[in-house]
C-alpha cells in the first residue's frame, strides 16, 4: 500500500511539474506575442512621426531660424533618432516607455517649429491628445465619454475638439490586440500596452496638467479592461502592490460601470468619481 501511495505522488508531481512548464512556456509565448504587437504600434508611431519630421525640412527651406528655432529643430531630430535606436534594441516591456518618452519630447520640439516659421506663440507643454498621442500637444481639456459611459476630462487636440463639439466621433489611435488582427483603442488593449502609453503621460503626473482620474489610469498599468475596468481587473496586479493605502471600497470604472475590485490601490476612488 505505501509503494503505491509513494508511486501515485511521484505521478503526481510529475504531471504537476509537466503541466507548470507547459503553462509557464505558454506565458513566456504570450508575453513574446504581446511584445511584438506592442512594438509593432511603436514602430508606426516612429513611421509617423518621421514623416511629421521630413515635413519640417519643407516648412524650414529658406526660412533663417534663430537659435531657440534652431534647438528646437535639433531636438526634434534627435528625438526622432533616439526612438528609432530605443526601438531597434527593444528587448522587454519597459523598453516601449523610452520610446514613446522620445516621440513625445519630439513632437512638442517639432510644434515649436512650426510656431516659430508661422510667426505664432510657442505652444504651452501639455499632455499628448488622449485620443491618439500621434496628434502631438493637446490645446485643451474636454468632456468626453464613449457610448454609455460618464463625461471625464480628457486632454485634447484642437482638430479633435473641433470633432466632438460638432458631434463628430474623434480620430481615435487603434492598436493591434488579442489575435493580432483586431485593432482597438489603445486605452482598451490591456496591460500589454502599459509601458506605451506611461512614455506619453508619466511626465505630466503630479504637474496638475493631467485630468486625476486620467492619470492615475495612465500612471498604473494604463487603461486595460477598457473604460469600465480602469480601476479592475487588470489594475488589480498593480493595486496588490500598493494596496490599502488609498482606503476602502471599490474602484468603479474610469468611464463608469463597475470596475471590480482593484486590489486596494485605487480603493474609495468609487466615491469620488
Amino acid at each position: 500500500m505505501t509503494e503505491v501511495f509513494l508511486l501515485l505522488l511521484v505521478v503526481l508531481g510529475a504531471v504537476f511539474f509537466i503541466g507548470h512548464r507547459k503553462e509557464k512556456k505558454r506565458q513566456r509565448e504570450l508575453h513574446a506575442a504581446e511584445l511584438q504587437q506592442v512594438k509593432k504600434t511603436a514602430e508606426e508611431d516612429v513611421t509617423a512621426f518621421g514623416e511629421e519630421v521630413a515635413e519640417l525640412d519643407v516648412i524650414t527651406a529658406g526660412v533663417d531660424l534663430d537659435t531657440g528655432g534652431a534647438q528646437d529643430y535639433k531636438q526634434a531630430l534627435d528625438s526622432y533618432d533616439v526612438a528609432k535606436e530605443t526601438l531597434e534594441k527593444v528587448s522587454e516591456p519597459t523598453d516601449i516607455r523610452h520610446v514613446t518618452e522620445a516621440l513625445e519630447d519630439g513632437r512638442y520640439a517639432a510644434k515649436c517649429v512650426r510656431a516659430r516659421v508661422e510667426g505664432k506663440p510657442l505652444p504651452v507643454r501639455r499632455p499628448p491628445c488622449f485620443f491618439n498621442p500621434q496628434h502631438g500637444p493637446s490645446v485643451e481639456d474636454i468632456d468626453w465619454a464613449p457610448a454609455g459611459g460618464q463625461l471625464r476630462p480628457v486632454p485634447v487636440c484642437a482638430a479633435d475638439a473641433e470633432r466632438v463639439a460638432v458631434g463628430a466621433d474623434p480620430l481615435v489611435r487603434k492598436v493591434v490586440t488579442g489575435d493580432g488582427h483586431t485593432r482597438r483603442a489603445y486605452w482598451e488593449a490591456g496591460p500589454a500596452y502599459a509601458e506605451y502609453n506611461r512614455g506619453y503621460f508619466n511626465s505630466y503626473a503630479g504637474s496638475g496638467l493631467l485630468p486625476g482620474v486620467l492619470m492615475g489610469a495612465m500612471m498604473f498599468g494604463g487603461m486595460g479592461g477598457g473604460w469600465d475596468g480602469a480601476y479592475g481587473g487588470d489594475m488589480g496586479d498593480a493595486g496588490g502592490d500598493m494596496g490599502g493605502d488609498m482606503g476602502g471600497g471599490d474602484g468603479g470604472g474610469f468611464f463608469g460601470g463597475d470596475g471590480g475590485d482593484g486590489g486596494g490601490l485605487f480603493d474609495g476612488f468609487g466615491d469620488i468619481f
